[in-house]
C-alpha cells in the first residue's frame, strides 16, 4: 500500500499538516489501471456480510475493454468483461424479502445488465425503434438488385444529412467501408432486416413506495432518443415513459414513484428540465449560460456544475440562488452525505488536482491529489462509514476515510459575510430623552398615527389641486387636449446683456397639421426687452421639432433676473394651449461693467 503523496486544506485556504488534517491517508497506488467517471461508481454490500465493496464500470484504457471489476479494500476481486462501454452502475433492492441483498444495475450500450451475489440474473434490453421508411426501401430495393453499393452510399448520407431520425447500424456501418469491400457487405447484410437502437446515455434510481434506505427501488434510464424510463424492479417492466427536449446526460430524483417523485434531467442542449410524476413533459426549465458537467441535489437545492467553471444552485422551480467561481474546470462531481453530522454537501474534482467541499456556498474544505480526479465517490466502504475513493486521471486509485473527530466549519476569505460583520458595534447607552419619548409613542400611538394619516391626506389633496389648476390654466409644457396635441421646450444661450431663446414647438400627433397658433412672451418690461413679444407660428408638421428663435435684452445693470412667460394660443381664443416658464440667468455682462 502506497503513501498517499495529497495536501488536505481547510476552507480558509491555511495548509495543514497529517496532525490536523481531516482525511486519513488509507490507500493511493497510481498504477492501479482504472479508467472510469462518478456515475460508474458505487458502494454497496452485494453479499449481506456487512462489507461494502466498490463496483466499477471500468473503460479500460484508451475505452478499450471495457469491464466490470468489484474491489474490496485495495484489491480486485472480480473482474468481468463487458460487451460494450459503461454508461452508469447503481445498486438496488429489488424485493422486500429476506434476505436483503442489493442487486447491481449496470447500463452499457441499450442493455442494462442486473447481478445478484456477482453473478448475472436479467438482462433489460431498450424495445427497439422504427427504422426510417426510406433507409428501409433502400435496402429493399438492393435486395432486389435495383441500385448498386455506389448509389445506396449516396442516397444514405443524404438521408442521414436530412432526417431527424439516426441511420441504423447497419446503414451506418456501411457508410464507414471502402468502395471495395461495399458489395460484399450488402451481399452479407441486404436479407436482414434493419434494425434501430438506441442507447442508455445516463441511469439513477429511484424509491417505490417507501423513503428507507433498504426500501424497493425503480431503475430511472435517459436514453439517446430523448426519453425517460422508468422500470418496475421486480418484472423490469416499463412504468413511465416520459419526453424530453434533448438527450439526458445527468439524472436527480428525490420522492417515490407510488406517491410523488420530482426528477431533474441536464440535457446536451444546456438545459435542465424538471419533471413531476404523471407529466410526460417537463414542468420547469433551467436554462444555462454552458453546458453542464454535473448535476447534484443537495437537500432541495440542484448544484449544477458548467463548463464556465462555476457551481450554481437552482430551487426545483428554477429559481437561481447563488453561484462560484472555481479556480479551473469542473471535471466530475458528486455528493458527500456524513449521517452521523446530517451533513450534506458537493464535492468536485477540479483539473488543477483539487477537490473542492461546498455546502451551499460556502467552502468547507480543499484537498489536492497529485493528478486530476476524475471520478468522486462516498459513503460506507469495508466497514468504515465516511471513506472517499478517487480515480484519477492516469488511473489511479485514492482512499481516504474521514477522521471521526472531523468537523466541517464553513470559511473563506471571500465567501460569506465580511469579518467585520462580526465585530460588535459600541451602542450608546438609553438616554433618559429616549426613554420619555418611548413612553409617549407606547401611550399616545394611536393619536400619532392619525395625526399622521391627516397631514398625509392634506398634501395628497393640495397636490390634486394644483395639478388641477395647472392643467385648466395650461401651465404644463406639454398639451393635454387631442386636438391640439403640442409640446414645448425653452432654452436659454448666451453670457448677457443679450441673450438668444431658443422655443422648440412640436406637434406630436401622428397624421394631422396644426395651423393657426401664435406665441407671446410675458415679461417684466423694466428688466427686459425684446424685439417681437408677440408672433405667429407656421404650419406644423406631424413629427418634427421647430425651432423658433428670438433675442432677449437685458436692462438691469444689477445684475436681477426675473421670469419670462411664454404662451402658445390659438388664433381667436385668451385660454392658453400650453405654457412655459423660463428661468433667465443674471447677466454677467452688466455686472462685470
Amino acid at each position: 500500500m502506497a503513501a498517499v503523496s495529497s495536501s488536505d486544506t481547510d476552507g480558509c485556504g491555511a495548509e495543514s499538516n497529517e496532525a490536523n488534517s481531516k482525511w486519513l491517508d488509507a490507500h493511493y497506488d497510481p498504477m492501479a489501471n482504472i479508467h472510469t467517471f462518478s456515475a460508474c461508481l458505487a458502494l454497496a454490500d452485494l453479499h449481506g456480510d456487512g462489507e461494502y465493496k466498490l463496483v466499477v464500470g471500468d473503460l479500460g484504457p484508451g475505452g478499450q475493454q471495457p469491464r466490470l471489476k468489484v474491489l474490496k479494500g485495495p484489491l480486485v476481486m472480480t473482474k468481468s468483461p463487458l460487451p460494450a462501454l459503461p454508461a452508469a452502475a447503481a445498486t438496488f433492492f429489488m424485493e422486500p424479502h429476506e434476505p436483503r441483498t442489493p442487486a447491481l444495475a449496470l447500463a452499457s450500450g441499450p442493455c442494462v445488465y442486473v447481478y445478484k451475489n456477482l453473478r448475472p440474473y436479467f438482462k433489460f434490453s431498450l424495445p427497439q425503434l422504427p427504422p426510417n421508411p426510406l433507409e428501409q426501401d433502400l435496402w429493399n430495393q438492393a435486395k432486389e438488385d435495383q441500385i448498386d453499393p455506389l448509389t445506396l452510399k449516396e442516397m444514405l448520407e443524404s438521408i442521414r444529412e436530412t432526417a431527424e431520425e439516426p441511420l441504423s447500424v447497419q446503414s451506418l456501418s456501411f457508410l464507414q467501408l471502402e468502395l471495395s469491400e461495399m458489395e460484399a457487405f450488402v451481399n452479407q447484410h441486404k436479407s436482414k432486416s434493419i434494425k434501430r437502437q438506441t442507447v442508455i446515455t445516463t441511469m439513477t434510481t429511484l424509491k417505490k413506495n417507501l423513503a428507507d434506505e433498504d426500501a424497493v427501488s425503480c431503475l430511472v434510464l435517459g436514453t439517446e432518443n430523448k426519453e425517460l424510463l422508468v422500470l418496475d424492479p421486480e418484472a423490469f417492466t416499463i412504468l413511465a415513459k416520459m419526453s424530453l427536449p434533448s438527450v439526458p446526460v445527468f439524472l436527480e430524483v428525490s420522492g417515490q414513484f407510488d406517491v410523488e417523485f420530482r426528477l431533474a434531467a441536464a440535457c446536451r442542449n444546456g438545459n435542465i428540465y424538471i419533471m413531476r410524476r404523471d407529466s410526460k413533459h417537463p414542468k420547469y426549465c433551467i436554462e444555462l449560460s454552458a453546458q453542464p458537467v454535473g448535476l447534484v441535489r443537495v437537500h432541495k437545492i440542484l448544484v449544477v456544475g458548467s463548463t464556465q467553471d462555476s457551481l450554481h444552485g437552482f430551487t426545483h422551480k428554477g429559481k437561481k440562488l447563488w453561484t462560484v467561481q472555481m479556480p479551473a474546470a469542473i471535471l466530475t462531481m458528486n455528493l458527500l452525505e456524513q449521517h452521523s453530522r446530517g451533513l450534506q454537501a458537493v464535492m468536485a474534482g477540479l483539473a488543477n488536482g483539487e477537490v473542492r467541499i461546498y455546502r451551499d456556498k460556502a467552502l468547507l474544505n480543499v484537498i489536492r491529489t497529485p493528478d486530476a480526479v476524475t471520478s468522486l465517490c462516498f459513503g460506507r466502504y469495508g466497514r468504515e462509514d465516511n471513506t472517499l475513493i478517487m480515480t484519477t486521471r492516469g488511473g489511479g486509485l485514492i482512499i481516504k476515510i474521514l477522521k471521526r473527530t472531523a468537523v466541517f466549519v464553513e470559511g473563506g476569505s471571500e465567501l460569506g459575510p465580511p469579518p467585520a460583520q462580526a465585530i460588535k458595534l459600541s451602542v450608546p447607552r438609553k438616554t433618559r430623552l429616549y426613554v420619555d419619548q418611548t413612553l409617549r409613542e407606547r401611550e399616545a400611538g394611536t393619536a400619532m398615527h392619525r395625526a399622521f394619516q391627516t397631514d398625509l391626506y392634506l398634501l395628497r389633496l393640495r397636490a390634486a389641486r394644483t395639478y388641477l389648476q395647472a392643467l385648466e390654466s395650461s401651465l404644463s409644457p406639454v398639451s393635454t387636449t387631442a386636438r391640439e396635441p403640442l409640446k414645448l421646450h425653452a432654452m436659454v444661450q448666451g453670457l448677457g446683456p443679450t441673450f438668444k431663446l431658443t422655443l422648440h414647438l412640436q406637434n406630436t400627433s401622428t397624421a394631422r397639421p396644426i395651423l393657426g397658433l401664435l406665441i407671446c412672451f410675458l415679461y417684466n418690461e423694466a428688466l427686459y426687452a425684446l424685439p417681437r413679444a408677440f408672433f405667429k407660428v407656421p404650419l406644423l408638421v406631424p413629427g418634427l421639432s421647430y425651432p423658433l428663435e428670438t433675442f432677449v435684452e437685458s436692462l438691469s445693470n444689477k445684475g436681477i433676473s426675473d421670469i419670462i412667460k411664454v404662451l402658445v394660443l390659438r388664433e381667436g381664443q385668451s385660454a392658453p394651449l400650453l405654457s412655459a416658464h423660463v428661468n433667465m440667468p443674471g447677466s454677467e455682462g452688466l455686472v462685470a461693467t
